[in-house]
């Protein structure tokens, strides 16, 4: 990684106090190491970034009404994601592999771990749901909410944050319409979960409708997925996200 960003030009060192009152806050040791892991994984693989927004109308109204009927066991959209994800993978196996050590050959991976980016005091880190593919939402709610209390808390071990297939980075309730994860290597794709939003969508014979509408933002390695790929994968995730199977799950969880 050092040879890499040693023929790159260091920055200029500025002294910032000659311009006004400064302070030094030292960053976290999660920072720290997170961040040379990110400038490695922005820089050695070719990014893009695919943005569209998919109508998860239906499947919210489903889970609006689990949560009233079971108020102990609510369930955010999270896991209603990672099973719609679990599904497209399925279809698009090469968003669940990583590239092997010679570059030449793509290892596909049969599991389903989905890692989840998790945000604390001390900065960013991922944890992964194991076996998502036989896991519940009941199930996948529930460890998505050890995981992030332990990550707060006393921080997650190695094995909890190795063996992801692919990322999912959310923003919640936080705001924004998009943005462009950075690839968690060595994973070949990550997506990006903005806020829903309610909005003025037209059917195909222009009848006006208001539609609770999720802005995604797929970062993938294009030495691996193609735009095309890329576009046909948040297609089929929009398919998944409003198929009777995953309301039915819903309902039996």
């Amino acid at each position: 990684m050092n040879d890499h960003f040693a023929a790159l030009p260091s920055l200029p060192s500025i002294d910032y106090s000659q311009y006004g009152e400064v302070s030094l806050k030292s960053l976290s040791a999660n920072q720290v190491i997170g961040g040379k892991f990110l400038s490695r994984n922005a820089l050695l693989i070719p990014h893009v970034c695919h943005h569209d927004c998919v109508d998860i109308s239906t499947l919210d109204e489903k889970r609006r009404e689990w949560n009233s009927v079971f108020p102990e066991q609510k369930v955010t959209m999270l896991p209603l994601l990672i099973k719609a994800l679990v599904a497209t993978l399925k279809v698009y196996p090469i968003f669940n592999s990583s590239l092997d050590d010679s570059g030449k050959n793509v290892i596909l991976k049969h599991y389903y771990n989905i890692g989840i980016a998790i945000d604390t005091e001390k900065g960013l880190v991922v944890g992964v749901v194991r076996q998502c593919d036989s896991s519940s939402i009941v199930d996948i709610s529930e460890e998505i909410s050890r995981l992030s209390i332990k990550a707060r808390s006393r921080g997650l071990t190695m094995e909890e944050m190795s063996g992801g297939g692919i990322t999912l980075s959310s923003l919640g309730d936080l705001g924004g319409t998009g943005f462009t994860p950075i690839i968690n290597a060595p994973e070949v794709a990550i997506i990006g979960v903005s806020r829903a939003e309610y909005k003025q969508c037209f059917s195909a014979d222009k009848q006006a409708s208001i539609r609770y509408m999720l802005p995604l933002s797929l970062s993938y390695d294009h030495r691996v997925i193609n735009g095309a790929d890329a576009g046909r994968f948040l297609a089929e995730f929009q398919r998944q996200l409003n198929a009777e199977s995953l309301f039915a799950q819903i309902t039996k969880s």
